[in-house]
């Protein structure tokens, strides 16, 4: 089990590295900013700022988003231990650590790979966001020989509707150990810190350890190898001992196309083609599963053009994520003056950040609803969406305890959100480019925070222009 000081030394790699990241180099490359209706930057800042409206515990002086409270200040008080903090993963009040984890990596390599586009104010509070993330995983994997997965049964809790600040609903702790590993939770967390061994000792489904309170809500369909190797890449980023590259490449699968809190592959293609260019060839074909004009693309698309998954409960996580990591990509390609082959079709940087755009400039507003996906930009946005602390009353507004039912009556008659979730972006469209505005369509209404994680790099990339 690497201990405790070493997962401090690596944070400090990924803090220090991160604000380096923020710092422009001597001789920047003359740029051309992106022609756009769409301001990236006022974008970028309410994609970052979200992420305060989505904290749990005690909030800091600089909280931006003052309709919210502190909250949940006794979480693992149940097995001894402080697990105040982290993240609501979306519109409940559960701490799911899976996303949560894939989250903060998320936001972690959107600062690292594109910190020197964000501006200082951006970037700071870009770094904010992340230490709040590991922060907390510092404490859920304090302890040696055990990983906590979740606070809070998620059944109960959605059973109420009810504000963060005052919610009674139990606040269990679910705990990983060896007679209950959890190798996706534990993998994904390596991410981000360094608990990587436990995971890769002690193999087995944090789904089947934690039970009803993972599934069927954020089960792993794909399994764990995929956030092991994801692990051992960053490992292997933060560290160069090839031992974590061999393990990637010991393990790594193929032709993966899907890219999120579950499924990692597509990720560890990018990370690895960044770091060792002989890894390029499956990042190449995600580009080819990817693109509309390639005769193997895998995604289908919208009319109006956004990238679309079938059978997705939350479409928009897919195009953030990807778009992540086509911008990622262009780095090497340009680095390397390539061009990925599709059959016949052959793809440049250049159409690469076109079409990075725009997906942006959908997400943004230029579809054939003219609606902003994500509240508080544009003239027209998401104004019913499903999350609770935006429905309810804000304590100021309302100091009296609403109650676990009481809450419901707010979520059916509500004609707008009292409290605006400034930044989120939600599930998005249908595959015909219809949005319901409604607190009662999920999947279209909910935000969460692994659609904005990946979004505040594509919006950094996208603000800062492209290569001549």
């Amino acid at each position: 089990m690497i201990s405790h000081k070493s997962t401090v030394r690596f944070l400090i790699f990924l803090l220090v590295s991160a604000l380096a990241a923020g710092i422009p180099p001597a001789s920047a490359t003359r740029r051309r900013r992106a022609s756009s209706s769409h301001d990236y930057g006022d974008a970028l800042t309410k994609c970052i700022m979200f992420f305060e409206g989505q904290r749990s515990g005690r909030l800091p002086p600089n909280q931006r988003l003052t309709w919210r409270r502190d909250s949940a200040l006794r979480d693992g008080s149940d097995i001894g231990m402080d697990l105040v903090g982290g993240y609501y993963d979306a519109g409940d009040n559960v701490k799911f650590h899976l996303p949560m984890a894939w989250t903060t990596t998320m936001i972690g390599w959107s600062v690292l790979e594109f910190g020197n586009r964000m501006g200082r104010s951006d970037l700071r509070h870009s770094l904010d966001a992340l230490r709040w993330g590991t922060d907390y995983f510092l404490k859920a994997t304090r302890v040696p020989g055990r990983v906590v997965a979740q606070v809070a049964d998620p059944v109960l809790d959605h059973d109420c509707w009810e504000r963060p600040e005052d919610m009674d609903t139990p606040r269990n702790s679910y705990v990983l150990n060896a007679s209950h590993p959890g190798s996706e939770v534990a993998g994904e967390i390596a991410a981000a810190l360094t608990v990587f061994e436990f995971g890769d000792k002690h193999r087995g489904s944090y789904a089947q350890s934690v039970g009803a309170g993972a599934c069927p809500f954020y089960c792993s369909p794909n399994g764990y190898m995929d956030e092991l190797a994801w692990a051992a890449a960053w490992l292997f980023m933060a560290t160069g001992d090839r031992k974590y590259a061999y393990y990637v490449k010991s393990n790594l699968g193929t032709g993966m196309t899907a890219f999120n809190w579950d499924s990692k592959f597509a990720g560890v293609y990018v990370l690895l083609a960044s770091l060792d260019y002989a890894y390029a060839a499956n990042a190449d074909n995600l580009v080819c599963a990817i693109m509309p004009e390639s005769p193997s693309k895998t995604y289908t698309y919208t009319p109006g053009g956004l990238l679309y998954s079938k059978g997705a409960s939350s479409n928009m996580q897919n195009p953030t994520a990807l778009c992540f990591l086509l911008a990622a990509y262009t780095r090497v390609l340009r680095a390397r003056n390539r061009v990925v082959r599709c059959g016949n079709v052959n793809i440049d940087p250049s159409r690469l950040d076109r079409f990075v755009k725009s997906q942006t400039d959908y997400i943004l507003g230029s579809n054939p609803l003219g609606m902003s996906y994500m509240v508080g930009y544009g003239p027209r946005y998401p104004r019913r969406i499903h999350h609770r602390g935006s429905v309810l009353p804000n304590i100021r507004q309302h100091p009296k305890k609403i109650g676990c039912s009481e809450g419901y009556w707010y979520f059916k008659n509500l004609r707008s959100n009292p409290n605006v979730l400034t930044g989120a972006v939600v599930g998005g469209p249908d595959m015909n480019d219809g949005f319901q505005d409604s607190q009662l369509v999920v999947s279209q209404s909910e935000p969460t925070t692994y659609i904005n994680a990946p979004f505040v790099g594509v919006l950094a990339f996208v603000k800062g222009g492209f290569k001549v």
